[in-house]
């Protein structure tokens, strides 16, 4: 049986962050992985949802833990196209998967070894999960930039269309 890579697993998550980004969410996705089977997958939808707790690794972990019938991941990998913010890394610490690989770090709101690392740094935390990043960056990188390109330039064009309205029209 041939072994499945970070690189094809890192990819099902891109595929997740690219059906963000058709939804027109932060494109982030999100696949957890046990005994080499893909168990859950998640992308944003903190718009779609109307909640700010709907990130792609929120949305997997919960949807890893209704498939195993346990809240403890142990023995799973977490695969996430961007390096996961504090609530995220919270959320995974009290779930005890045993690794976490990123794409893209992200040094302002990383708390993986970004800004933090909540994941392995913290003697007080119940456990530590071994971290790998670095897989698939330039696409996930990417993915982000075309993404916020994109926003910014529809804003641009809102704001226009807006400003040739006559004042009783806004």
């Amino acid at each position: 049986m041939e072994l499945l890579t970070d690189d094809y697993y890192m990819h099902q998550a891109l595929r997740q962050a690219r059906m963000a980004y058709k939804a027109n969410e932060v494109p982030i996705g999100a696949v957890i992985v046990k005994d080499q089977q893909i168990i859950a997958r998640g992308w944003n939808q903190v718009e779609t949802l109307k909640d700010a707790t709907a990130h792609a690794e929120m949305l997997a972990l919960s949807a890893a833990q209704i498939h195993l019938g346990d809240w403890r991941l142990e023995g799973c990998t977490l695969y996430v196209t961007k390096e996961p913010c504090p609530m995220c890394a919270g959320a995974i610490v009290h779930c005890r998967p045993e690794k976490v690989v990123f794409a893209l770090p992200d040094p302002k709101a990383g708390a993986c070894g970004g800004w933090i690392n909540l994941l392995q740094s913290n003697p007080p935390l119940n456990h530590a999960c071994e971290i790998q990043y670095g897989v698939c960056e330039e696409e996930s990188r990417e993915l982000l930039i075309g993404f916020f390109r994109e926003a910014r330039k529809k804003r641009k064009e809102e704001v226009k269309i807006l400003k040739g309205l006559p004042q009783g029209e806004l």
